[in-house]
């Protein structure tokens, strides 16, 4: 991930930013928000703009106002100040490269980009990370100080560690937000990610979202994060399905200047990120494969043998389905386990090779439905004849060519 400095103006004049590209030209543009009191370099918001770059798409992450390495004093700012300065990014971003088609926020910056969406006209698709349904949400961090602060005009809070000055203006705007009118309003794709753990934000703020909400709308539950993301997994599973969801809202012409491919051709990148990882692309799909942590990957996505045994057991499925629908037989279900290793040749009795190792795949298929025993064994040898089965089994012709540069 090549990041550069991307300074701009908000409303006030302070410089604020980071925009993360991908290798190549971009297929679009994100604007990230982190969370309250936090700032760009918070690992989520790293993490997930790494995931997204290596899948194509430039991030602009920002601090907001009094926050990082931005200007401005904190005291100064307010929730509207802070869906300013999303605004003043999102003109920048428009002016210097593209505009962006996707507005990502994490905690109170997901509530920030549902109340900016409005004002970003080409953003088809928002995206939310654990956000509060409701600004006034944050005041629960200092709720023991409202009464000092409605009093003194402002107080200094101990947020996550630090210290920051609260004012009574601040407290103020929060409440003067409707924020669920403008999500039901918000007409953009909206997509949101939340934890029914999470410690710091309730499950119930993403089900007042997702209610509020017009169609289309998902949500994703992400089961036994917390409240930052603080796993390296569940960061790039983040950025994994915000790539596969956006992309039915991206503009066909944001993808022009990549180089073309055969639509029916699988297409492997390096992204640049970690040793291994690589970008995957299979016609409108894209993923990601990588090896574990302890040989040196970042665990981003599978292995290349886990991609293979992925084939085998999809087609296995597949093949299964296709014939108990053909012979109409009352087949519930399929569930294929595979596991690969490599043995000594002698111990494979019906192999032709007797020295050195050979790969072995272990397939488990578990049938559900009232199949009789025939029924049964009929379909597992059905298993044996799935066209990726024969594949490997088969002899393969495997030519390789030096492809010239785009």
């Amino acid at each position: 991930m090549a990041a550069e400095r991307f300074d701009f103006p908000n409303a006030q004049g302070q410089k604020l930013a980071l925009l993360d590209r991908p290798a190549g030209e971009p297929r679009a543009y994100a604007l990230f928000a982190h969370c309250f009191t936090c700032g760009k370099d918070i690992h989520a918001a790293k993490r997930v703009a790494e995931g997204l770059t290596a899948l194509g798409i430039a991030v602009l992450r920002f601090d907001f106002t009094g926050l990082g390495s931005s200007e401005g004093e904190f005291a100064n700012t307010s929730f509207s100040s802070n869906v300013a300065d999303l605004v003043a990014a999102a003109n920048e971003l428009r002016r210097r490269a593209r505009a962006p088609a996707i507005l990502i926020g994490h905690s109170l910056g997901g509530t920030a980009v549902l109340a900016a969406a409005a004002d970003v006209p080409e953003a088809r698709a928002v995206v939310t990370i654990a956000a509060p349904c409701d600004p006034t949400h944050v005041t629960g961090l200092f709720k023991g100080r409202l009464d000092d602060i409605a009093a003194a005009g402002e107080v200094d809070a101990t947020l996550a560690g630090r210290q920051f000055r609260i004012s009574r203006a601040f407290v103020d705007d929060l409440a003067e937000h409707k924020l669920l009118e403008r999500i039901a309003n918000l007409r953009k794709a909206l997509l949101l990610f939340h934890s029914p753990t999470d410690q710091i934000v309730g499950i119930d703020n993403a089900s007042r979202i997702f209610t509020a909400a017009k169609h289309p709308k998902s949500f994703v539950s992400l089961a036994d994060a917390d409240h930052l993301l603080s796993r390296r997994s569940d960061a790039a599973y983040v950025a994994n399905i915000i790539r596969a969801w956006a992309e039915r809202y991206l503009d066909a012409q944001q993808g022009a200047a990549e180089a073309v491919h055969d639509a029916k051709a699988v297409v492997v990148r390096e992204t640049g990120q970690g040793r291994f990882q690589q970008e995957i692309t299979v016609g409108r799909h894209g993923f990601l494969a990588d090896e574990p942590v302890e040989v040196g990957g970042l665990d981003s996505g599978p292995g290349p043998y886990d991609l293979l045994l992925a084939g085998l057991g999809a087609c296995t499925a597949m093949t299964l389905r296709l014939y108990a629908e053909r012979k109409a037989l009352p087949l519930e279900g399929v569930t294929v386990e595979l596991r690969h290793s490599r043995i000594h040749a002698v111990d494979c009795e019906n192999c032709e090779t007797k020295e050195g190792m050979l790969d072995r795949i272990d397939r488990a298929i578990t049938m559900r439905g009232t199949l009789d025993a025939e029924q049964r064994r009929r379909l597992l040898e059905i298993a044996d004849k799935c066209p990726v089965h024969r594949t490997l089994t088969s002899e393969i012709d495997i030519r390789t060519v030096e492809q010239p540069q785009a």
